[in-house]
């Protein structure tokens, strides 16, 4: 089921804009597109996604309705380029779900789950270095940083050091290998903590091997440029990180540019206003049907 439904096509609002262009930035398994696509008989969507097995099951899912759909493998902050080759444009709404799919989580070939043993990838499309490589090759100092920095991990220093000297002894090739050795390092218990100890490491390495954090700034202003007035943007997030992109990149374009002299910002130099005052949180009856839900926050603004 996807993740907040009903809330994205509200603001989307597809409906209002027959025969209009919508783009699905992070396609999965399609889920989202398929009820756009059926509550706007006429509505058009592109589809991105840097995974080729999701877009070939996407496919699939989406051959009813014709050439109503596009799709393509690229990463979401390609967006100019695929509008610009494909001629196409202005576009309605644009919808970005950043959350790691069901596919990439369940398989565990994939490597992105410590609950499977897998190779050690996280790679969303089949190009790039894979988490391997940035564990067995980065400095411990550099460990320590995308630890800290896009896990928000306490104990990114003892984990590094750690990391640095198993890898001294054996390369850590697998996803159990990673998580055994964090899990000796924090001493971890399943009734100790809510998450498990190896959650943000992994989310960190994540991040860092697809560079999502700046793919998805560069996201908002490509959506931006290319919108057509009143056109939707809905960004649904899964940690504070992205959240707080979104949030502070929202807000600064809902603003304007500040006048040098005065300090105030400048009404006419607004590009969006945000329609989300607080993220838009999914339904207890949401989380208890989908558990992996419940750190959604999906925040929406429109094109002015």
């Amino acid at each position: 089921m996807p993740v907040l439904l009903e809330e994205t096509l509200g603001f989307l609002a597809p409906e209002r804009r027959p025969g209009g262009l919508f783009v699905d930035a992070t396609l999965g398994l399609g889920g989202h597109a398929e009820a756009l696509l059926t509550r706007a008989p006429e509505a058009r969507l592109l589809g991105l996604d840097r995974d080729p097995q999701a877009l070939a099951l996407a496919q699939r899912r989406l051959a009813p309705f014709g050439d109503r759909v596009l799709l393509e493998q690229a990463v979401f902050d390609q967006l100019d380029a695929v509008l610009d080759r494909r001629s196409l444009g202005p576009v309605a709404g644009v919808l970005a779900d950043l959350g790691v799919s069901s596919l990439q989580l369940d398989v565990a070939e994939r490597g992105f789950s410590f609950r499977r043993d897998g190779p050690l990838d996280m790679r969303m499309g089949s190009a790039g270095l894979t988490a391997a490589d940035l564990v067995n090759e980065s400095s411990e100092e550099e460990l320590e940083r995308i630890f800290r920095e896009y896990g928000e991990e306490r104990q990114a220093r003892r984990i590094a050091r750690a990391i640095a000297r198993a890898r001294a002894e054996a390369p850590i090739t697998t996803t159990g290998q990673l998580k055994s050795l964090i899990d000796r390092i924090k001493s971890w218990s399943p009734h100790a903590e809510k998450i498990d100890p190896a959650t943000r490491v992994f989310q960190a390495l994540r991040i860092e091997v697809n560079q999502e954090l700046a793919a998805l700034s560069a996201l908002i202003d490509q959506t931006v440029r290319q919108m057509e007035p009143d056109g939707r943007l809905v960004i649904i997030s899964y940690h504070s990180l992205e959240d707080r992109i979104v949030k502070n990149r929202m807000r600064e374009l809902s603003q304007g540019e500040v006048d040098q002299i005065t300090g105030q910002s400048r009404s006419e130099t607004r590009l969006i206003e945000t329609l989300t005052r607080k993220p838009v949180r999914p339904t207890d009856e949401e989380i208890a049907f989908n558990p992996r839900s419940r750190s959604a926050k999906l925040r929406a603004a429109r094109r002015i």
